[in-house]
């Protein structure tokens, strides 16, 4: 019953807390509305939606959350200090691959959108088989300890949270 009104609960879950927080104000109408979109639009959306991702750990992804916010704070300010007091000289950018190991479409979509969100760092390119990530960075004195960040950082966890 629960799953013919909510197919896809986490979005749901999500949809709801976005539509409060953008109308930033708690009363019955923006309730209504977020309880109209977290059905609705999952609903409208279904068909796009071949194969539910499957979290092993739920609670975990909060954990993430946690770890990107923390980490978007951290860049922001060492991307400040790159900007405003490292000679332009002494900048070294580089493009760099990151092979991955992900289980699934929507983990690799993830990983690639929190090194996107992290201040210094893009996603160029994801590989056709889905094998590895182009990354561009900003500062890259070294690339390995880069690609190696990224891996136990955000992929390990992004496996142990998707099957």
């Amino acid at each position: 019953m629960i799953r013919k009104i909510f197919p896809h609960p986490y979005l749901s879950l999500t949809l709801g807390i976005l539509w409060l927080l953008l109308v930033n104000k708690l009363a019955v109408g923006s309730l209504v509305m977020a309880t109209i979109l977290a059905i609705a639009i999952p609903h409208i959306s279904a068909a796009y939606w071949p194969a539910r991702p499957r979290l092993v750990r739920p609670f975990a992804l909060l954990g993430y959350i946690g770890i990107v916010v923390y980490d978007v704070i951290v860049s922001s300010i060492a991307v400040a200090k790159i900007i405003l007091f490292m000679p332009p000289a002494q900048i070294k950018s580089a493009f760099i691959t990151v092979p991955i190991d992900l289980p699934s479409p929507e983990a690799i979509t993830l990983l690639a959108g929190t090194i996107t969100m992290t201040p210094g760092t893009l996603t160029v390119d994801i590989a056709d088989d889905g094998r590895s990530l182009l990354i561009h960075s900003l500062h890259a004195p070294d690339e390995g300890a880069i690609r190696d960040e990224i891996k136990s950082r955000y992929e390990a966890r992004l496996k142990r949270i998707f099957a």
